[in-house]
């Protein structure tokens, strides 16, 4: 089975959407047979690299809004964040440009550590407060799971390096009508929109699952001596004496 992600790293709602995901994946009795794999959508391409100007403030501006409102309109999400054991600190949060994180999270699928470096980043980005827009700061997070930090900030010196696969998937996420994120498609036949209740996502799992592993539709109770006809002969079981 396989599981396809759309999420962007400065997206509340992908991080808790996650581990939504994975906390139903750890209660599936066939979770092993499960490939999850990460799309990159960006939720406004246009977004500068990080100014100094707060996240309440950003936002506020981005909505129409006021810093006020922002600030209690986030209460709900941190406490949502919490309940899936996230810590979401929003006074320091620096929102900023995803265009290099995704790049860098595309080369990181080339190594094998596209799932490691997506949970890095989140977490650099929602507790950590760090700068995932900042080349020299992607290149750290990199180190941590493994990738060299110069090859890293080979990748990301090379503006042209993984554009194409992160607009490839931004394309993909277009034509299926993926308009927010996070957007999940279970073997390209089922999707779920948004970080769903952990029920949903379970629920998800064994749909598939059960329609991908049909049971047999008859318990069979033959005894092993039953004599059966095909079409290429007859078996006549012995006789016991």
């Amino acid at each position: 089975m396989k599981v396809e992600v759309w999420s962007d790293f400065v997206c509340p709602f992908c991080y808790i959407g996650k581990r939504r995901l994975e906390n139903a994946l750890e209660q599936f009795p066939h979770k092993d047979q499960v490939e999850v794999e990460f799309k990159s959508f960006q939720l406004d391409p246009n977004t500068p690299a990080y100014t100094e100007k707060h996240i309440y403030e950003a936002l506020a501006a981005k909505y129409g809004s006021t810093i006020e409102q922002m600030e209690e309109m986030n209460k709900g999400l941190i406490q949502q964040a919490a309940e899936v054991g996230l810590t979401y600190n929003y006074d320091d949060m620096k929102p900023t440009n995803t265009f290099d994180a995704h790049r860098l999270t595309k080369f990181a699928k080339t190594v094998g550590k596209e799932a490691e470096l997506t949970e890095k980043l989140l977490h650099a980005y929602f507790t950590e407060s760090k700068n995932v827009g900042d080349i020299d700061t992607l290149a750290d997070i990199a180190a941590t799971v493994g990738i060299e930090k110069e090859k890293a900030l080979e990748v990301l010196n090379d503006k042209s390096a993984y554009s194409q696969d992160v607009k490839a998937d931004e394309s993909m996420a277009r034509q299926i009508g993926v308009t927010g994120v996070p957007f999940f498609v279970i073997n390209n036949k089922y999707a779920i929109s948004g970080a769903q209740p952990l029920e949903t996502f379970a629920g998800a799992l064994q749909k598939v699952w059960d329609e991908e592993n049909p049971k047999p539709m008859f318990e069979d109770l033959s005894s092993e001596n039953g004599a059966v006809c095909t079409d290429d002969s007859c078996a006549v079981p012995d006789r016991k004496e």
